[in-house]
């Protein structure tokens, strides 16, 4: 019985770290599709749902938080020395906020979300660039505008032609989305036909 409960143990945390370690190649979308396909279902539902490109998820994602699950802001440091406290609340793959999270629970009915969770995650970031077009007229495949609203928040965005900080962010965020977007084409065939894996 012991024996069992620690192996069951031992499968369960093996099975979480498989899950949350971050994908070999973070630069291929097929390829960290290939290694997570669960995340391309997730990725999938989001596009369908939302009508948010998949290519655009894993941008935001690759920027915000190179897909670590765990990822935080850095410390800020008194003196260049002593760690002090983080500059937001940024947390998990999408780095959301805690404010917009909350907002994105409630108005989801989710209370059980997780910013650590890539299924959670994915469609967050597919219920704001979906507010974004709304509220903003953004098109939703427009990765470079819909990043500035995503970074700046809806009511800083009309002010984002005077931060040049933002906008070089915008555009790496534009050149991740395009580079997805093109290996998508070759391999979205292939990842449709896997319908039944086993993990």
């Amino acid at each position: 019985m012991i024996r069992f409960k620690f192996f069951l143990s031992l499968s369960i945390f093996l099975f979480l770290l498989s899950c949350s370690s971050i994908p070999k190649n973070t630069l291929s979308s097929c390829s960290i599709f290939s290694e997570r396909y669960f995340w391309y279902k997730h990725a999938k539902k989001t596009e369908e749902k939302w009508g948010t490109p998949m290519h655009i998820q894993l941008a935001f994602i690759k920027f915000e938080s190179d897909f670590h699950w765990l990822a935080k802001p850095k410390r800020q440091k008194l003196f260049k020395i002593i760690p002090f406290k983080r500059p937001s609340s940024s947390f998990g793959y999408s780095q959301a906020v805690k404010g917009t999270w909350k907002q994105y629970k409630e108005e989801q009915n989710k209370p059980l979300a997780l910013r650590t969770r890539f299924k959670d995650s994915v469609d967050f970031i597919g219920w704001y660039t979906n507010k974004s077009s709304k509220l903003l007229k953004i098109p939703k495949n427009d990765a470079f505008k819909q990043y500035i609203a995503y970074h700046e928040g809806w009511g800083n965005y009309k002010n984002y032609k005077k931060n040049e900080k933002v906008i070089s962010y915008a555009k790496k965020v534009k050149k991740y989305s395009d580079q997805y977007k093109t290996q998508l084409i070759k391999c979205k065939k292939k990842l449709n036909k896997k319908k039944f894996i086993v993990y």
